[in-house]
């Protein structure tokens, strides 16, 4: 029998090994191939249309065929396609890239390290972060906390360091000096009846408990995204960083917040760490910053750690550290034809407005459901989980797949969600209009109709 799929969809399908994808799926049904995309939308190779409500992976946070970065990207090829920046080299784009940055920063921040993804930049908090405590004289000071269901990556450390045992089983991991607390899970991991506040405390009371069991002199830093993305879209509840920060403060505890995600105006606020009122030694960020048109990230250093490891230089020598690819200079043009963007276009004003009419929608189509659980998130980084009975929060049969089933579901409808279980996740790009996003949640509220009933 004839297969139905594309040439193309045949070809990557012989020779393509995808990330985060089912081997049978993509060998049972093929992938969907895109072509084209021009504002919040992509096409594919059939020339069938979608709503792009993720912007990408989390990223193309501007939309599609921005000839702006697209003319930055052309200008720099032609000029300077590449040059790097080991043993104290540089380029003009870059320098002004950096600046560009620094003074975008939600605190006052010293330098930038660039990379290329938000993997590698985390990997370089991890080694930040124990040649801060080695120039210190606190070679003891090396363990790292983070929160089950994060993401911060999907290196051998950064993998560790997430907290999906998906991640972990198949590799041996975590490796290294990790541990992991509970998340912000206010939905599921908190007791009937519990406030939210009341659930940051304890929280709280459970991060001192970690770190006087380990010993603070043993712990350097800990890691935070402002919202919880592909650990299921998990906002934290009330007073959570309230709670937690004077204990980072009391035990002397780096805070490294992973904006890859929330960074760039996701949340209505530039940063995540701004929403949420905190202020972070360290920031990693990522595609954001050049709305995914170029593969880049930025960790921001602040004058704490930056004076340390300044200081030591005597003793440090040559930084050992890097990627060929560190602050590209094509990566830098395109940052800064996206920053400037963000700020003409008014981008976080325009996620304070339409993430809530977005939430809204969706509660309006959906928060009746009764098989949808919890409608959740900030800005226009929104969850909705679905589950067999909303009352007692029973789940839906894992053999069921259902949040895969009504992703395909919206698919046909020409909306692209994410399922992360049977959590249906919404992060379109952040140029999106009200019209748009009563479009996704039509389509979306239909798609659940067409699964659910």
């Amino acid at each position: 029998m004839a297969s139905k799929l594309s040439p193309h969809a045949l070809q990557d399908q012989r020779s393509q090994f995808h990330p985060f994808t089912s081997i049978n799926d993509l060998r049972n049904e093929g992938p969907t191939v895109m072509a084209s995309g021009s504002g919040v939308r992509v096409r594919d190779v059939n020339g069938k249309e979608y709503l792009d409500g993720m912007a990408g992976l989390w990223c193309v946070n501007l939309g599609y065929g921005r000839r702006e970065i697209v003319d930055a990207i052309t200008r720099q090829s032609e000029r300077l396609s590449f040059f790097h920046t080991f043993n104290g080299m540089s380029t003009d784009v870059v320098a002004e890239c950096a600046e560009a940055l620094l003074a975008r920063a939600p605190v006052p921040m010293s330098r930038v390290f660039f990379g290329a993804s938000g993997s590698d930049a985390n990997e370089t908090q991890l080694k930040l972060i124990w040649v801060y405590n080695n120039l210190r004289g606190r070679p003891e000071k090396k363990k790292v906390i983070a929160r089950w269901n994060a993401y911060h990556g999907s290196g051998v450390a950064t993998a560790s360091l997430t907290g999906l045992p998906m991640m972990h089983n198949l590799f041996d991991l975590p490796k290294g000096p990790i541990l992991h607390v509970s998340a912000p899970y206010y939905y599921r991991q908190a007791p009937a009846g519990m406030s939210e506040r009341d659930f940051s405390k304890q929280l709280a009371r459970e991060l001192e408990d970690v770190i006087e069991r380990e010993g603070g002199d043993t712990i350097a830093a800990f890691f935070a995204e402002a919202v919880m993305g592909a650990g299921g879209l998990i906002p934290p509840p009330e007073g959570y960083f309230d709670e937690i920060m004077p204990i980072l403060k009391k035990h002397d505890i780096l805070l490294v917040a992973d904006e890859v995600v929330s960074g760039f105006g996701r949340l209505g606020t530039y940063w995540g760490s701004q929403t949420y009122g905190y202020e972070p030694d360290l920031i990693t960020s990522a595609k954001g910053v050049t709305s995914g048109y170029f593969p880049m990230s930025a960790v921001f250093i602040s004058p704490k750690v930056w004076d340390v490891i300044e200081g030591g230089a005597d003793q440090v020598g040559v930084f050992g550290h890097g990627y060929t690819y560190s602050a590209h200079p094509v990566g830098a043009a395109a940052a800064l034809a996206a920053l400037k963007l963000i700020d003409d276009l008014n981008v976080v004003q325009n996620v304070a407005d339409v993430g809530p009419y977005l939430m809204q929608g969706l509660q309006d189509r959906l928060g009746q459901h009764p098989h949808v659980g919890d409608i959740r998130g900030k800005g226009l980084m929104l969850g909705i989980e679905l589950v067999k009975d909303r009352e007692t929060k029973e789940t839906l049969p894992m053999a069921n797949r259902t949040g895969r089933q009504v992703l395909k579901a919206a698919a046909e409808r020409g909306l692209i969600t994410r399922a992360l279980g049977d959590t249906l996740v919404f992060a379109p790009p952040l140029v999106i209009t009200r019209n748009e996003a009563d479009e996704i949640a039509d389509k979306f509220a239909l798609a659940v109709k067409d699964v659910l009933g």
